[in-house]
């Protein structure tokens, strides 16, 4: 559930009449001997230390009436008279008039010790569901039409029942009213800011959903007693060391909501899992080992069936692994990415299915949406998708095992040296996915993070040891202690049922050789649910829970500032020191596994937190070393690397900061350092700093000379390219994408190599937080200017069918995925799909086929078609010289050694006149038009929005115009 900081609505309330205040003090949790209240109107002076005592109320409750003279608001603390104190954390109590109350730290306004009035009028009830927002005391803040609002924080709800709480209002004549809900410490729920509209009788609260003339929550009701059918043809089979479970489903005079499987067998004994399925498949057992399974059903009251018929199988020899790939090489430029976040993307293995301990308060359980739902078998099974779609290259979110509450997206690494259990299946590897897509004649652009591990720190380098209790308050949050168990994001807890998170993690007892501070003392601040926090509860850079030697020990203060590249960017994310030798072999040890698995290329997140001296010293040149040992020099030429710099402005440089510029780390160091790094990180900073913007290097690498392309100059060239941070910015509309992006091309070493999107897992344009919605004929504007110019297109996943357009894109475990721009997208490829060539579909049923009916689809199949026949849209220069038009550019790429030389014109959405080109025949590809050129001029009527003109130039030979390419869509003909 959201909530929020405040009611929104204006309330209405008024000063209580007379400037005094009743307070009542809960005694049951303190057991003091004798309770005083010390105190000072707001402008006046404190009561002598200890204060006034408080007389006796009621059961558990003393009291003390205070004269606050003309003041209406005041201070308030509590103690024993012998030095133990209440003071509210250190923040003291902060109360208002009329009758108060003060329990466990929460601040209520009713009288715990007085008699209901009957009411006078029309009357109301309202129970308030206490389940998500886990609050130990909720006030009803409310207003009945056309009355005043009760004083802030309200009035205290009484407990109805587990989980609900309910009050009784009196409307006077009024039959609706206005209502929020708080935790009297400044949490609200009032419904998004639209406070919730009731109505007299009986109503209902819960995750935001209000029910009228609702039944009583509590009222009480038949228990379901009757447990499922058993599950029946329980059937195991093994193949290898994988085996497969199936059963018949259960029925249930409710519903079935699961099963729970045990089996037996192994060196490891028992283990029990859950699943929703009637299909269980396990990998990676032993050899020639028997496993015995039985299954029981479960239903929503908490019922197990009786356990079915026992079925067991034998495993066999492992199989061999599979065999590492070999990159396929060739510039990548020719190939257009298709970006998925694997989670995500498509299920094809229920049975690694993981919601983790997010999984019923971020909705998803609701869903049936485990936030680990996609697999590498999924990805596998629809290739023929992507490839269908014209896209030969496919960049993947983080394999490397994770761990946090929230982790399917994979950028909170823990262990680099293993692939996340969570994405693999029995033939379905990452090195069979890696495998499987070469097959395709595509390349994997593996996601990799080394600026940062998870908050747990990493495995085989520091993981840190943390406070944890498991009181009432935090057992659901704490495993069972498991000191010899060890994580694999898989494992499941056969008692809470969820999988294993931190039990092997956290100490009540302080460990030997601790630094952490104050360890395992309150810190007075509060959970969100309300819940005591302790010092050294959660990883902190600033807590001495980390070896300053391995990971940094702040927080970002400044964006654009050197800490930036120092300190930590949130608490998931704990930041390496990689200016130290043992983090930086960490890594490079890592990264090298997957180069030699046969990946195509790295996408490195969070780049430009780590200074460039560190990239262009350490990390780039053992890329580049590993490939080259593994493969070849020609191999490791073409392992493409592509950095997120984040710069989220409009502008050339990064708010005059050339060290946060996604351009600046294009290129080496221009002089040499200190031979510490870290040393030579900050005398980098100065250095660049100081020469400013103005003093950096040009290229000449992206723009023809006339009408000729011309040798690339390499020799400064850092082994980083970047996805252009400055199209995606603008891409609101593509004519400010293009007018920034080339505005920005003298400054980059290639821009050509730059790759180009409109939006991603992150941001839409302008920084925007929900996936694009500019509309259809936009996104085909966009996509058509993306293919042509320079650079290499990108598309998110979905972005083909506007899928989940104008959501946010991520929430985090505050909203279901489902409503996110980070939904399954599965169930929209859901069939069968054969691609017999790139951008050509031979065969597809159910989903899938009417989503490859979609236009944008026939768009970017189209565009991929024509950007894979022409090379200068793939790697030529350009300019826009001589050149009248919105977007309109020309482009050429000659490779004396192979022959090819390809010139090409193009103009998206409107039209252009060319002048001062070569005299020849041009054919354009969108048409097959066929236009003479003897006086260096050609003009292009506008093809309208979405729509493009490609003229080629007919050079002859094997260099010869194609002319029209595919067949006419929606947007090109």
């Amino acid at each position: 559930m959201t909530v929020s900081a405040a009611p929104t609505a204006s309330d209405g309330s008024e000063s209580a009449a007379a400037n005094s205040a009743t307070v009542y003090y809960h005694t049951a949790s303190r057991n003091w001997s004798a309770y005083h209240l010390h105190w000072a109107p707001t402008g006046g002076s404190w009561t002598t230390v200890p204060g006034t005592t408080m007389a006796a109320a009621c059961t558990d409750w003393v009291k003390l009436t205070v004269d606050l003279g003309a003041a209406t608001t005041w201070q308030a603390t509590f103690n024993n008279g012998n030095g133990v104190w209440d003071n509210n954390g250190g923040a003291n109590y902060q109360l208002g008039t009329g009758t108060i109350t003060v329990r466990d730290g929460a601040v209520a306004h009713s009288d715990p010790c007085g008699t209901t009035q009957p009411p006078t009028g029309n009357t109301a009830t309202v129970w308030y569901s206490t389940t998500t927002v886990g609050w130990p005391t909720v006030n009803l803040h409310w207003a009945p039409a056309g009355g005043s609002w009760t004083t802030v924080p309200g009035t205290g709800m009484e407990a109805a029942c587990t989980g609900w709480v309910r009050k009784t209002v009196d409307l006077g004549a009024a039959t609706t009213w206005q209502a929020t809900f708080n935790n009297g410490n400044g949490v609200w729920d009032n419904n998004n800011g639209a406070n919730y509209q009731l109505g007299d009788g009986n109503s209902t609260v819960r995750d935001h959903v209000a029910t009228a003339d609702a039944s009583d929550p509590c009222e009480a009701v038949t228990p379901d007693t009757t447990a499922p059918t058993v599950p029946t043809a329980v059937t195991a089979n093994a193949t290898g060391t994988a085996v497969v479970l199936t059963w018949n489903a259960s029925t249930d005079n409710v519903t079935v909501t699961g099963y729970q499987i045990t089996r037996t067998g192994g060196t490891h004994g028992t283990s029990v899992t859950n699943t929703s399925s009637t299909v269980h498949s396990e990998s990676g057992l032993e050899e020639n080992t028997s496993y015995c399974y039985t299954v029981k059903a479960l239903d929503a009251a908490g019922n197990l069936s009786a356990a079915s018929a026992e079925d067991c199988a034998t495993t066999g020899t492992a199989p061999p692994p599979a065999a590492p790939g070999t990159p396929l090489g060739g510039d990548p430029r020719k190939d257009p990415v298709y970006f998925v976040l694997t989670a995500r993307f498509n299920d094809g293995d229920t049975s690694n299915n993981r919601g983790g301990s997010q999984h019923v308060k971020s909705g998803n359980a609701a869903n049936n949406d485990p936030m680990f739902r996609g697999d590498f078998k999924g990805l596998i099974q629809k290739l023929d998708y992507i490839k269908g779609l014209g896209f030969s290259a496919i960049w993947i979110s983080p394999v490397v095992l994770n761990r946090s509450d929230y982790d399917y997206h994979g950028y909170h690494g823990f262990d680099f040296y293993k692939v996340d259990a969570r994405l693999e299946s029995a033939g379905a590897s990452y090195q069979e996915l890696i495998n499987a897509t070469h097959a395709k004649g595509m390349k994997i652009y593996q996601d990799v993070v080394y600026n940062h591990s998870s908050r747990w720190g990493a495995k085989g380098l520091f993981t840190p040891t943390v406070y944890g209790v498991r009181d009432a308050q935090w057992s659901w949050y704490y495993d069972e202690k498991n000191e010899g168990f060890t994580y694999d994001g898989l494992t499941i807890d056969p008692v809470s049922g969820k999988s294993y998170y931190n039990g092997d993690l956290w100490s009540t007892a302080e460990p030997p050789g601790n630094t952490c501070l104050n360890w395992g003392t309150p810190t007075g601040a509060k959970s969100p649910e309300g819940y005591t926090l302790y010092n050294c509860q959660w990883p902190d850079p600033t807590k001495k829970m980390f070896p300053s030697t391995l990971y940094h020990q702040c927080w970002i203060g400044n964006w654009e500032g050197e800490d930036s590249r120092s300190c930590w960017i949130h608490e998931d994310l704990a930041d390496f020191n990689t200016e130290n030798p043992a983090v930086q072999q960490y890594l490079i040890g890592a990264y090298d596994k997957y180069i030699g698995m046969g990946v195509d290329g790295f996408r490195v997140d969070t780049a430009v937190h780590i200074p460039r001296v560190t990239w262009n010293r350490r990390f780039l040149p053992a890329i580049q070393e590993e490939a080259t040992r593994r493969f070849g020099a020609a191999k490791a030429a073409d392992f493409f690397v592509f950095g997120e710099v984040g710069a989220f402005v409009n502008d050339k440089w990064n708010r005059g900061s050339v060290n946060h510029s996604a351009q600046f780390f294009t290129w080496k160091e221009r002089k040499e350092y200190a031979g510490d790094d870290v040393q030579a990180a900050l005398e980098q900073y100065t250095y660049e700093n100081d020469l400013g913007t103005g003093n950096q290097p040009t290229s000449t690498n992206a723009f023809l000379n006339g009408n000729s392309y011309h040798a690339p100059d390499h020799s400064r060239f850092s082994g980083m390219n970047i996805i252009d941070m400055r199209m995606h910015m603008n891409f609101g509309y593509a004519s400010n994408a293009f007018h920034n992006g080339k505005d920005s091309d003298d400054s980059v070493n290639d821009a050509t190599y730059n790759v180009v999107y409109v939006d991603s897992h992150d941001y839409g344009p302008n920084k925007s937080k929900e996936r694009y919605t500019g509309g259809t004929d936009a996104w085909a504007e966009n996509m058509a200017l993306m293919w042509t110019f320079r650079g290499i297109p990108t598309l998110y996943y979905g972005s083909e069918t506007e899928f989940q357009a104008g959501k946010q894109i991520d929430c985090g475990p505050t909203c279901p995925l489902a409503t996110t721009g980070r939904a399954y997208y599965g169930d929209q490829i859901a069939g069968e799909v054969t691609a017999s060539d790139f951008s050509v579909v031979s065969s597809a049923s159910g989903a899938v086929a009417t989503t490859l009916s979609k236009p944008l689809v026939k768009h970017v199949q189209r565009l991929n078609m024509i950007r894979r026949t022409i090379p200068a849209l793939q790697m030529g220069q350009y300019s826009t010289e001589g050149i009248s038009g919105t977007m309109a550019f020309k482009r050429r790429y000659t490779n004396t050694t192979t022959g090819v030389d390809s010139f090409a014109l193009v103009t998206v959405t409107d039209g252009a006149t060319f002048t001062g080109i070569p005299n020849g025949t041009y054919k354009d590809a969108v048409t097959g038009d066929v236009r003479t050129v003897s006086n260096g001029t050609l003009g292009v009527a506008g093809p309208g929005k979405g729509n493009l003109r490609v003229y080629v130039l007919d050079l002859g030979g094997s260099n010869a115009a194609p002319g029209k390419i595919g067949a006419d869509g929606p947007y090109l003909r």
